[in-house]
């Protein structure tokens, strides 16, 4: 309520009449919900450094900067002569192998009813069978070559892992290219998360049962908003996903993940901002931030006594507080009657007439 405001110095003899606008409020118990806000940097949740896994010359960038692709998409192509001719030589060595391995067969069948008639020695049988076995081992080798080659052919032909969209791509078509080359990244980005660190205690106080099933912990937070740094706030809340199970021995603080959908793609890795998670506070005593004023390192509310006047009480705050208001943990009783707006004009014991 807007009052006019008879002020007396209280005690004296003399009345002083100042016409000023003041707003009080009585102290009571109430819920609030605080916005902690922490410092976030957005990343694909499944960002993927594409580098090729053979040597040789890029014969073709199929992709470019910024485009969406679908996992299966071809990205590059390195050229594959040389590993479709190693190709060619390892399955035309798997088929002579085959046939030798067919050869080693037969002669074994052979010897082995030739043995059972008594007519070769046990010595012909065993060596028989040994070329038999060497001729499978042979296949199986040859036959893995074969294999490994065609792997390596397929690795000409760079492939999307996921959907997600193109980062920067440093080379160009022409280029000489090896393992660990960076070729570009590609963010999957049809779901984002938000990385920050936050105090455990701030996020929730855990029972045993829920340090043993921290899925059931995370169903416990609420929704959060992820705000950039314009000021905007994105349209879609996400949900915190994971929580590292130590605290970092230099910040004192868990890393937290929190993932956001992102349909559209307006989401990029590499963005910052900051992550919004609205906590609830139940039964405190909640008071406009106009009503504490600062003095050195004191924070001081005025409270109206039983004559009208002020007296200025030491107050203490939660370090929690939403856009307008504060928690005061110590200071102030139920019941109070407290100055709000223009407790900056006031000083000790004047008096406030209602």
């Amino acid at each position: 309520m807007v009052l006019a405001v008879v002020l007396t110095a209280c005690g004296g003899t003399v009345p002083q009449v100042t016409p000023t606008s003041f707003e009080t409020m009585t102290i009571s118990k109430s819920d609030i919900s605080v916005p902690l806000k922490f410092s976030a940097t957005l990343k694909g949740t499944a960002d993927v450094t594409i580098t090729p896994q053979i040597s040789g010359q890029l014969m073709e960038v199929c992709i470019t900067e910024g485009q969406q692709v679908k996992k299966g998409d071809v990205l590059f192509r390195i050229d594959s002569r040389d590993k479709q001719l190693e190709l060619e030589s390892a399955e035309a060595n798997l088929l002579a192998a085959e046939a030798q391995e067919s050869s080693a067969k037969l002669e074994f069948e052979s010897n082995k009813n030739l043995y059972e008639k008594k007519i070769v020695s046990k010595y012909v049988l065993d060596n028989a069978e040994n070329q038999y076995k060497q001729a499978k081992a042979s296949v199986a080798q040859y036959r893995a070559s074969a294999n490994r080659a065609r792997v390596n052919l397929s690795y000409c032909t760079i492939e999307a892992p996921v959907d997600g969209v193109i980062g920067s791509i440093p080379v160009y078509a022409g280029d000489q290219v090896s393992p660990g080359t960076y070729l570009t990244l590609l963010s999957g980005n049809a779901k984002m998360y938000a990385e920050f660190s936050v105090n455990e205690s701030i996020l929730v106080e855990r029972t045993e049962e829920e340090a043993r099933n921290p899925e059931k912990m995370l169903a416990l937070l609420p929704d959060v908003s992820f705000a950039f740094k314009n000021g905007n706030v994105y349209n879609q809340k996400g949900r915190i996903t994971s929580i590292t199970g130590t605290v970092d021995r230099t910040t004192g603080a868990l890393t937290c993940k929190a993932t956001f959908p992102n349909p559209n793609g307006v989401l990029y890795s590499g963005v910052q901002g900051t992550v919004v998670i609205p906590i609830d506070v139940k039964d405190v005593m909640v008071v406009p931030q106009n009503a504490i004023v600062k003095l050195q390192n004191k924070s001081l509310a005025y409270k109206v006594g039983a004559d009208s006047c002020v007296t200025s009480v030491i107050v203490k705050t939660a370090n929690i507080s939403s856009e307008r208001d504060l928690v005061v943990t110590e200071g102030l009783e139920v019941g109070d009657v407290i100055v709000t707006v223009g407790a900056n004009n006031l000083v000790e014991n004047q008096r406030v007439i209602f």
